[in-house]
């Protein structure tokens, strides 16, 4: 082989080489792998005030399994339909709905103040508590728990409505993330699926 050809084999098998290794990395440190999923966090630190004006942090819960909801009083469908799924899945624990504290978190710290809070939140289970804050707080609070919103203005006009993402997440006594439910859970599925963590 001549050294021109050799040249020409090392240069290829180096570009090879360097697109493996980029694949590689792609796959397991950034976004596909196995190290990628186990690696992303859902939860964290907030702090944040409940209906009653008291400043609740997350540690607060730690000994007991959390229910986390993100949406807004003036969510129009998807927000009370959750937290009534939430409030008919903790009716059918009867007693073992103790051991678990519902969560409702503001993204509309604008209109959703403390008052706001306590008045919305006695349309549910009485032990929901209902958080609020200023726009940094609820930010870091949606952050920590991967939640996406953003104001939309309706095309006919009138009041602000908010896109948001629509998860319960179940939360360990320890406060680390044990697994979500979707729009279509129904409160029959979510209590079974909360025992199996008790």
């Amino acid at each position: 082989m001549s050294s021109a050809a050799r040249r020409g084999l090392v240069i290829f098998l180096a570009g090879l080489a360097l697109i493996l290794a980029a694949f590689v990395f792609d796959y397991w440190w950034i976004g596909g792998g196995e190290s990628a999923i186990s690696t992303v966090t859902i939860g964290g630190p907030f702090a944040l005030l409940d209906q009653n004006g008291v400043l609740r942090h997350d540690s607060d819960f730690r000994g007991e399994l959390m229910l986390v909801y993100f949406g807004y009083t003036y969510c129009p469908d998807a927000c009370p339909t959750a937290l009534q799924t939430m409030t008919a899945a903790l009716d059918d624990l009867g007693d073992e709905a103790k051991s678990v504290q519902p969560i409702f978190i503001s993204v509309d710290p604008e209109r959703d103040t403390v008052a706001q809070m306590k008045s919305y939140s006695q349309n549910f289970h009485p032990r929901l508590l209902a958080l609020t804050g200023s726009p940094d707080q609820v930010a870091a609070a949606a952050t920590a728990y991967r939640i996406f919103y953003e104001k939309v203005k309706p095309p006919e006009g009138g009041d602000y409505l908010l896109d948001h993402s629509s998860f319960i997440y179940l939360m360990g006594r320890d406060g680390r993330y044990l697994t979500h439910f979707g729009p279509e859970m129904t409160a029959a599925d979510m209590a079974a699926a909360i025992k199996k963590y008790q």
